[in-house]
């Protein structure tokens, strides 16, 4: 794998002697000389080394499928709690089209407000229904982090490996099948008791996340009642 990295250039400003100095010019301090880079050190002999694809542990193993079942269920409740506030807000509306042509200036402004107040209420309360999910979502990727990484560790110290990469994370553009270790992790993921999976790692894993759940669109509120015809 090739790494490029792009050299900063640097502008040295060199001042010139005044034109009026007397004697001769001290001479010129000599160049230093410039640093040898080390030269790289080659992989140690034998070097082994794996990757694991963490997204797929997410969506395949007993633990990720949990936790993004918890996710799906708080958004299920909150599209449920929406729809809810939306039918009682199209219910106002449809009365205000229907009678306020003989309401009286005082029920129908009232009315007006109640709509007004819906409107505002479904606004925050799907702004707060958003928040509420994602941090949920937050809080349980870093859950599923802290009980796979000791799986993760326990595997790379049983197979001795050197290295161990995320597919995701270090940009493979290619690699040998045969050094994929994902199925082996979620099958000691999934046999290995959740208090024991839970304990901290010495080494963390690379990030992980759990797959996120696609969230239900949220009905639209209903545009304001237009004001009766005197």
């Amino acid at each position: 794998m090739r790494v490029w990295i792009g050299a900063a250039a640097l502008c040295v400003m060199l001042a010139a002697a005044p034109a009026f100095a007397q004697g001769p010019a001290a001479p010129a301090a000599p160049a230093p000389q410039a640093q040898t880079a080390p030269a790289p050190r080659p992989l140690p002999a034998g070097v082994k080394y794996a990757f694991i694809n963490i997204q797929r542990i997410a969506a395949e193993s007993a633990e990720g499928k949990a936790l993004a079942a918890k996710v799906q269920a708080l958004n299920q409740q909150k599209v449920n709690e929406l729809n809810e506030k939306n039918k009682q807000l199209q219910a106002a509306q449809q009365k205000f089209e229907a009678s306020a042509s003989v309401m009286s200036d005082q029920a129908r402004g009232q009315l007006q407000k109640d709509i007004e107040r819906m409107q505002v209420d479904i606004q925050r309360f799907t702004e707060d229904a958003q928040q509420e999910v994602m941090t949920l979502q937050t809080q349980l990727q870093d859950e599923f982090q802290r009980k796979l990484s000791p799986v993760v560790d326990q595997i790379a110290k049983e197979k001795a490996l050197h290295l161990l990469f995320s597919a995701a994370d270090a940009g493979l553009v290619w690699a040998d099948l045969s050094l994929d270790i994902t199925g082996e992790v979620i099958e000691k993921f999934d046999a290995m008791p959740r208090t024991a999976a839970a304990a901290p790692a010495p080494k963390p894993a690379p990030a992980a996340a759990a797959p996120k759940p696609a969230p239900a669109p949220a009905p639209k509120p209903a545009p304001a009642p237009k004001p009766a015809t005197p």
